[in-house]
C-alpha cells in the first residue's frame, strides 16, 4: 500500500527527525545489497537514517515505516526507488585521483595497445570509467588521451562513463565544478579544456564542449548479469568501487569486467583494492594495474 502524504503534519514533527529502527534498517540494507551489491552493516544505520530523513521531509512523511511502504508501492517504485538507491551510494572522486595511474596509462598501457593492436589508429581506442561518480575521472581520462592525440598522429578514442546513481550522472553531464576541484589538473590542460566562470564571487569551471563530446555517460548497475557492451573495451578504470562489495560480489563483478575487456587489455583498480584469492585472467603490470591474458 502506498504511504499517504499528510499536508497536516506539523513541520516541527518532520524536522525533529524520525528514527530508523534496527528492524527496518535491516530490510533496507538487504534490499540495497541485493540491488547494488553494497555492504550495509549495522554501523551504517545512522548514515542511512540521516540521508533518508531528507527524503521524508521532501515527501512530507511521518515515519520510516510510511517511507518503506511508499518506496515499495507501485508509485514509489517508479518515483522514489532511484532516490533510495542514490542515498546508499558513496560518491568520492577527484580530478587526477591516484595520479600514478595516469602515468601508467600514458607511458605503458596506451603505447602498448597502439603497438600491438593498432587501437587508436586502425580503430578508436575504447576506455570505460566504471563508477564514474560526478565525472572527474572520465574527464581526466579524456584530457590525458587528448594530450596523447597531439603526439600520436591520427589517434582517436572513445570514453564511456557509467554509474548507478542518477544524481551524480546529472552533475557529470552538466560538467560544472567548483574551481578548487580542478586544482590537480595540470596548467596546460586547464588552459585547453577548462572554461572559467566570470562570476569571481563563486569561482567555477566547466569542461570545454569539445572535451565533453568525447565522453558518453550512461546509467549502469555493476550487479547486472550483462553490461550490454556492444564491443569489448581496451581499458577499464574501476577504482574504489569493489571495496564496498563482499567477496562473492567482488568476484562476480570482476569476472564480468574481464569478459568486457579485450585480450591484452588493461584493468585499473583502486590502491586499496586487491585481486588476491581470485582466479581471473589478469596479471599485474604495475601497482593495482592488470593486463588480461591473451
Amino acid at each position: 500500500m502506498a504511504a499517504t502524504r499528510s499536508n497536516t503534519c506539523p513541520d516541527a514533527l518532520i524536522s525533529s527527525g524520525p528514527l530508523l529502527s534496527p528492524r527496518l534498517f535491516e530490510k533496507f540494507s538487504h534490499f540495497v545489497t541485493a540491488q547494488l551489491g553494497i555492504k550495509m552493516p549495522a554501523s551504517k544505520r545512522t548514515m542511512l537514517q540521516s540521508r533518508l530523513q531528507k527524503r521524508l521531509r521532501q515527501l512530507r512523511l511521518h515515519s520510516f515505516e510510511e517511507y518503506y511502504d511508499f518506496v515499495f508501492s507501485d508509485e514509489g517504485r517508479q518515483q522514489e526507488l532511484p532516490h533510495l538507491l542514490d542515498t546508499a551510494t558513496t560518491n568520492k572522486t577527484d580530478f587526477y585521483r591516484e595520479p600514478r595511474h595516469y602515468e601508467v596509462l600514458a607511458q605503458t598501457a596506451v603505447p602498448d595497445l597502439v603497438r600491438r593492436t593498432g587501437a587508436g589508429l586502425r580503430r578508436p581506442l575504447k576506455i570505460w570509467s566504471a563508477g564514474c561518480s560526478t565525472g572527474a575521472e572520465p574527464y581526466t581520462l579524456a584530457m590525458e588521451l587528448s594530450e596523447m592525440a597531439t603526439r600520436i598522429d591520427g589517434f582517436k578514442f572513445q570514453v564511456l562513463a557509467t554509474d548507478i546513481c542518477t544524481r551524480v550522472l546529472g552533475i557529470a553531464g552538466h560538467a560544472v565544478y567548483e574551481e578548487r576541484e580542478a586544482q590537480p589538473v595540470p596548467m596546460v590542460c586547464k588552459k585547453k579544456y577548462l572554461l572559467r566562470s566570470k562570476d569571481r564571487a563563486r569561482p567555477r569551471i566547466r569542461i570545454a564542449p569539445e572535451l565533453r563530446r568525447l565522453v558518453e555517460f550512461r546509467q549502469l548497475n555493476l550487479m547486472d548479469a550483462d553490461y550490454g557492451m556492444s564491443e569489448s573495451l581496451d581499458i577499464i578504470f574501476c577504482r574504489n568501487v569493489i571495496i564496498y562489495f563482499d567477496r562473492p560480489t567482488q568476484y562476480g563483478v570482476l569476472s564480468r569486467l574481464c569478459r568486457c575487456l579485450k585480450p591484452g587489455g588493461y584493468l585499473f583498480m583502486g590502491h586499496s583494492e586487491t585481486l588476491n584469492g581470485f582466479e581471473l585472467p589478469l596479471r599485474s603490470v604495475a601497482s593495482t594495474v592488470y593486463r588480461k591474458s591473451a
